[in-house]
């Protein structure tokens, strides 16, 4: 499901590209440069390791992208010129995604709807010609070539009504509601026939899988029932390569990703912990025999929050990347001693910064990944471990639109904290400054260094005039399963005292007027934000973006109401004190701050009515507030235009209240 996410965001990031046609503005600029880096979606590099493929949106003549996205690869070695790889005429633009080699490095899978609707296609690297497979109606995702490169495997939403993902906006629904099942399976076609058969269950939800190394078996991550809410519960299982019933092999406590055979056949490594969205992966990485039994930690105690594994080719060892206090890397850890040896740290936090869609080659020295800093945009990177060089240049010449950035460390009731401070462009040392403070969302997630973007729209102030403080408080990835479960039954509480005393921390090092400070942040953020002003009147503006204003109605409102009992302990129905007493509805008439609130119409992780609740409880308090609603948009935006209007309007605010 990982990869079904990833295709799902690319379609979002392609949309959101294209720049829309709205009135000239004083952040134009800065509009501009938050819309402009060309993004990538996903690398792959070959199993020979002497090709690296790659996918990135498309821009027209005049550099605007056309929210479609193209397939390059190119060779291992220096001054090679990127080739184009495509289903349809190369001079015309498609959405093209999701990469797959073929063992032998000769072939090269990919979704593409050059012929009108997504299907599966097959490269032949010699030629460069494509040959299509499939000619299904839904959503294909995930494709995966068998050990022996006669099958791909895919995951297939069969008359898929919406791109998968809790994500995307909702079906409004209408007349006798129902809850909405439509399960993705998986499904194998013949490479030379492009006969497709559906092998798993009708009744389960398959998020991810591997082959085994025998091309017999799978292991997957399922569950039954509704695929967005269930995700928090799958467990593992086999499954035949002929079909049929599935084997549960572990049920985990917490959530599960990234299950991959070893070599030999005998075991699945995953990793595993408290997660609070499908995609967003942290937690330690467990081995577990694959006839099933007790799963063994190899990472117990690590600082770090692992996000991706591979098996080295030998079966000894796991590579994994790893979320580390704010920044990311490679690291290794020996299955038999459980000794972990970092293989490459982003250390220069300035201008490494984060690394993401790692691809493995098969000598398991060999990767590539997409690379990017706040003040480098995104690029592709590939090489020998500790050896890699940047691959393209497609942002050659773009420099950011804000100030340099500092990676700030602090203590906090025995927790070490760390986050970043962005500087206002154009900083000069002798005057103070305004600082906005936005809280990540999650609260399973980092704040890391990467290039903003379009969904910027709390980093952008630092492209006009503030300083941008980016915490990770207890919650977060980035310091360890233990750091990530501290929050539990506990929200707005350590958590927020942690983001208070990262401002003290802040204040002792940067030109921060204290008294001109402001709170953001989307979905996790958006509740820190409504929840912050109920507990202090430290900031003097806030905009709260997809927040939750009552734990207790809004279990009963949301899509993905499953990711809450790990993070409270019982269902609101068992337990509605623990829901009560972290809920800023609680406190609202401590709230006196003023308050933007956004939030779109069809979010189903933060609905719509949350955001009603507490403007509405703001406006009969006397508080001054706005509260604005996005047409037709998720919990991620997608419109171009909802997208600039929303960075310039948070702008106004702050302006209007902090200047």
């Amino acid at each position: 499901m990982i990869q079904a996410v990833r295709r799902f965001l690319l379609m979002m990031l392609l949309a959101s590209c294209a720049l829309a046609q709205t009135k000239a503005a004083p952040s134009s600029d800065l509009i501009r440069t938050l819309f402009a880096a060309k993004r990538f979606a996903q690398t792959a590099i070959a199993p020979s390791g002497r090709e690296v493929a790659w996918v990135e949106a498309l821009t027209d003549k005049n550099g605007t992208p056309t929210g479609n996205s193209a397939i390059f690869v190119a060779e291992m070695k220096a001054g090679a010129s990127p080739r184009r790889i495509s289903a349809g005429n190369g001079a015309l633009a498609y959405a093209e995604d999701s990469l797959a080699w073929s063992p032998d490095s000769t072939r090269l899978a990919f979704l593409s709807d050059a012929g009108k609707s997504q299907q599966l296609y097959v490269a032949d690297l010699a030629t460069g010609t494509a040959r299509k497979l499939t000619g299904v109606k839904g959503f294909l995702s995930a494709p995966g070539w068998s050990p022996d490169g006669k099958t791909i495997a895919l995951l297939f939403i069969e008359n898929a009504e919406r791109v998968a993902g809790p994500l995307a906006a909702e079906t409004v629904q209408t007349g006798v509601i129902k809850e909405s099942v439509t399960e993705q399976r998986l499904a194998l076609v013949d490479a030379a026939t492009g006969k497709l058969r559906q092998i798993s269950p009708a009744d389960m939800y398959v998020y991810e899988y591997d082959w085994s190394p025998d091309g017999r078996r799978f292991v997957v991550s399922s569950a039954p029932g509704n695929g967005d809410n269930n995700w928090y519960i799958a467990q593992i299982y086999t499954l035949g390569a002929e079909g049929g019933a599935m084997t549960s092999i572990h049920r985990p406590a917490l959530q599960i990703a990234n299950p991959a055979w070893s070599p030999d056949g005998k075991s699945v490594a995953f990793i595993g912990g408290l997660m609070s969205d499908e995609g967003s992966t942290g937690g330690d990485i467990f081995l577990v025999s694959s006839t099933g039994g007790e799963a063994r930690n190899l990472t117990p105690g690590i600082q770090a929050s692992p996000s991706w594994l591979a098996w080295s080719h030998d079966g000894k060892k796991i590579i994994f990347g790893e979320s580390i206090d704010g920044g990311s890397g490679l690291a290794s850890v020996d299955v038999a001693s459980l000794k972990i040896e970092t293989l490459w740290r982003t250390d220069d936090h300035i201008t490494a910064g984060e690394i993401t869609s790692i691809s493995l080659a098969a000598d398991s020295t060999t990767a590539s990944f997409i690379r990017e800093s706040f003040s480098h945009p995104p690029e592709v990177w590939a090489g020998p471990v500790g050896g890699f060089r940047q691959i393209t240049s497609r942002n050659a010449g773009l420099k950011p639109a804000w100030g340099e950035s500092k990676s700030i460390h602090w203590e906090n009731e025995g927790f070490h904290l760390q986050g970043w401070l962005l500087y206002p462009r154009d900083f000069t040392p002798e005057k103070k400054y305004p600082m906005v403070v936005q809280v990540h969302g999650g609260p399973g997630s980092m704040a890391g260094s990467t290039w903003p973007g379009s969904q910027s729209f709390g980093v952008a102030l630092a492209g006009a005039g503030y300083f941008v403080f980016l915490p990770n408080p207890r919650g977060s990835f980035g310091q360890g399963e233990a750091f990530t479960r501290a929050n539990v039954k506990d929200f707005g509480y350590g958590d927020w005292r942690d983001i208070l005393t990262g401002v003290d921390q802040v204040l002792k090092e940067a030109p921060v007027d204290e008294h001109r400070l402001g709170l953001t942040g989307w979905s996790y953020g958006g509740y820190m934000t409504m929840w912050g002003i109920t507990q202090t009147r430290r900031f003097a503006a806030a905009v709260a973006g997809a927040g939750l204003a009552n734990f207790q109605s809004y279990y009963g409102q949301n899509q993905i109401d499953q990711w809450m009992i790990p993070f409270f302990g019982a269902s609101v129905y068992d337990d509605p004190a623990v829901y009560a007493k972290s809920s800023p509805i609680t406190f609202i008439k401590n709230a006196k701050t003023p308050t933007l609130v956004l939030v779109g119409d069809s979010d189903g992780e933060c609905p719509t009515p949350q955001s009603y609740e507490f403007w509405h409880a703001l406006k009969t308090l006397g508080v001054e507030t706005e509260f604005v609603v996005y047409a037709h948009e998720g919990h991620r935006f997608v419109n171009p235009e909802h997208l600039r209007d929303r960075i310039e309007r948070v702008r106004a605010w702050f302006d209007g209240h902090l200047r």
